[in-house]
């Protein structure tokens, strides 16, 4: 028999196939928003007209602006950000960029309502073992145009780089989410091609790792399984042609249903584990974390979810076959990395990935149990 609990999240509103700048005035219209804080790419503000349209769009309710967001979202430059936005006296934040940006914002948003103003004020909030602290809810909240397609417009949970240790470390709350999602696929276009689709293996990992969770359902399998079709039909449609619109909107369609399994309560496994130090540590982008990682998970936890990875290559176009050599394929077939040797991280390095990974909230939920660092090394290995 199932068992289980659905929690609908504080997202309000996905808008999809519309224009941002028109997007985001009408969302500020329906919030009643009057002092707009963007959050954006610097890339996009400074080699693109993208920011000066929202930027017009919005007028005199534009508040302020920060672009100086760097991958893995810095403590340092969050506290930057919270500065920024409270000087400006936002009433809401608005983000247009890649991950980075958007849990920079969900982080903001926290450290507004609490009072924090220094980057070691940030312990306060952040999740230890497992729990987050009590705190105050933020009020200044948030609507994303994401530009990449990992997902995390659609979570409540941020991951924040300690760059005293080389850690990331997750900030969670209900109303970090954002209240609406623009899917914009036009904005997309200027993302450069490489991180556009190693995001989109990001959201095939949210779908594969729940689906082969011990812990999913019917409910969490519906989106999985779907999302993971449409993203496997579309990511090599985008790399063939970057500028079909069509298929960004059915790869960030596919990514949005790709969230969906986490939020109903389905954890993700090693792949994510082990992909959060990547990134903390050696500063592997979030996407290419993923690219190298979920292989070698699939194959190291077949002995314990045989029957689940059917359903994967199933979805992804090949029944019959075996999961891991079906992901391995596809990566590769879009030109993405496959070994940690391209990312120049050696054997040297397992055991201080493998104690981290131990410390992360998803290791414990891998469907094939890990109960030791030396179990970690050899999914490492797999991956050398």
């Amino acid at each position: 028999m199932h068992q289980g609990r659905v929690v609908y999240g504080a997202i309000e509103e996905v808008v999809f196939g519309h224009p941002a700048a028109g997007a985001i005035v009408a969302q500020m219209d329906r919030l009643g928003a009057r002092r707009a804080f963007l959050m954006v790419s610097g890339t996009l503000n400074r080699q693109t007209n993208e920011i000066a349209k929202i930027r017009d769009a919005l007028g005199p309710r534009c508040a302020g602006l920060f672009d100086a967001m760097p991958a893995h979202t810095p403590r340092e430059a969050v506290i930057a950000a919270t500065n920024a936005a409270r000087d400006a006296g936002a009433d809401l934040i608005v983000t247009v960029g890649g991950g980075s940006i958007t849990d920079g914002a969900k982080a903001v948003q926290l450290c507004l309502a609490n009072g924090i103003d220094t980057i070691d004020g940030i312990n306060r909030i952040r999740v230890h073992k497992g729990v987050a602290p009590e705190m105050t809810a933020p009020t200044v909240r948030q609507i994303s145009v994401p530009t990449t397609i990992a997902g995390g417009e659609f979570s409540s949970i941020a991951g924040v780089t300690d760059r005293s240790t080389h850690v990331k470390q997750m900030l969670r709350h209900p109303l970090a989410v954002p209240r609406a999602t623009i899917l914009d696929p036009a904005i997309t276009v200027h993302t450069p091609q490489w991180l556009f689709l190693s995001t989109g293996i990001r959201a095939i990992d949210h779908c594969v790792e729940a689906i082969c969770s011990h812990e999913t359902h019917p409910y969490a399998d519906a989106q999985s399984v779907k999302g993971l079709a449409m993203l496997a039909d579309a990511l090599p449609r985008v790399k063939a042609d970057p500028a079909d619109l069509d298929a960004r909107m059915d790869a960030q369609i596919g990514t949005w249903l790709s969230m969906g399994a986490l939020a109903a309560g389905v954890p993700m496994g090693a792949s994510h584990g082990i992909g959060y130090v990547l990134g903390a540590a050696f500063d592997v982008p979030h996407g290419y974390t993923s690219c190298i990682m979920l292989p070698a998970v699939m194959r190291w936890n077949a002995s314990a979810n045989a029957e689940r990875q059917m359903i994967v290559a199933a979805a992804m176009g090949f029944p019959g076959h075996d999961a891991a050599d079906v992901l391995d394929a596809f990566i590769r077939a879009l030109g993405m990395p496959r070994s940690l040797t391209e990312m120049r991280i050696s054997p040297e390095h397992f055991d201080a990935i493998a104690e981290q990974a131990m410390r992360t909230n998803w290791i414990p939920r891998n469907p094939r149990k890990i109960e030791t660092a030396a179990q970690v090394r050899e999914i490492l290995a797999l991956a050398a």
